[in-house]
């Protein structure tokens, strides 16, 4: 009997010295002497958490993000449809997201306001000033979705429009629908340039397109890779003083919690990702109601990315 509890004590003593010296590893178990790599470590390329706004192609290039993150064996959690810039540019911020794709250009004028970069270059140069320490952008893409200004073919011809300068002599009678913080961000800018004001405004989000045929609305803002601009004949009128600026998708990462992997895999999505690949993307999503990831998977293979 005295053997047995000798032998037990030697075993329990070797289990706490295991303990002590952190060998609980990834179980738990103080047996297991594997350990976890930390967010954001070389091993296994780390984690991310990826957002997206609340629009099909966003929901679209956060699964392009995640499927090919995934290739290089890092650990992904989608948080899809989080909403608005408003509601996931402080998530980025404060580390609970890490990546969002983003669009430059929109981002940058959400930072500063009073911001009058236009180009690509110009743009991209004047966020690496404005933004936070925490945050970072990576490669922009060529692919560009830009806002417009688009009305159908119809209000075009009696409106006599051409350029968003032709709405001022018309739009205090016209209702414009865009996403729920289209006035917030573009009332005032709109009559300071352009001289134009709307009768009012509605939120229509995605079904904005929609919205311009079946006339809830008479302008509205959509985005040019939107293939319902050909499907109901809409006619995106021409910004001629470059209100809206440069759009390229562009990665949008909270600085601290990304791997080199992340970093190299998502500038070598950008290198890739072109506006009429982006467009083609769309027309499957919004046309033929194809699933965004399954969108995705097919993109990253064809481009040798999965």
């Amino acid at each position: 009997m005295r053997r047995m509890f000798g032998t037990a004590a030697v075993l329990l003593s070797a289990v706490l010295t295991l303990a002590a010296c952190g060998g609980g590893g990834t179980t738990g178990n103080p047996l297991d002497t594997t350990s976890a790599a930390p967010s954001g470590s070389a091993s296994g390329g780390g984690k991310a958490v990826i957002g997206s706004f609340d629009f099909d192609e966003s929901v679209l290039l956060a699964s392009i993000y995640a499927q090919a993150l995934e290739a290089k064996g890092v650990q992904v959690e989608e948080k899809p449809r989080i909403g608005s810039r408003e509601a996931v540019y402080d998530q980025v911020k404060s580390g609970g997201l890490t990546i969002v794709p983003e669009y430059n250009g929109n981002l940058l004028a959400f930072i500063d306001q009073a911001a009058t970069a236009a180009t690509t270059d110009e743009v991209n140069t004047a966020l690496k000033e404005k933004l936070p320490a925490e945050l970072e952008v990576l490669d922009s893409s060529p692919a560009e979705d830009k806002d417009t200004l688009s009305v159908t073919k119809d209000t075009q011809t009696k409106q006599s429009l051409t350029t968003m300068e032709d709405l001022a002599k018309s739009s205090k009678s016209m209702v414009v629908g865009g996403p729920p913080e289209f006035k917030k961000r573009w009332e005032a800018r709109f009559k300071d340039v352009y001289g134009v004001e709307f009768k009012e405004w509605k939120p229509t989000g995605p079904t904005t397109a929609d919205a311009l045929k079946d006339g809830t609305i008479q302008v509205g803002n959509v985005f040019s890779t939107d293939p319902k601009i050909a499907a109901n004949n809409l006619v995106p009128l021409q910004d001629t003083k470059n209100i809206f600026p440069a759009q390229n998708v562009t990665p949008l990462l909270h600085k601290a919690s990304a791997s080199d992997t992340i970093r190299t895999t998502l500038n070598g999505i950008s290198a890739k990702l072109t506006t009429e690949s982006l467009l083609e993307m769309m027309q499957k999503i919004s046309v033929n109601k194809d699933e965004p990831a399954m969108v995705a998977e097919e993109w990253l293979t064809s481009n040798g990315l999965a």
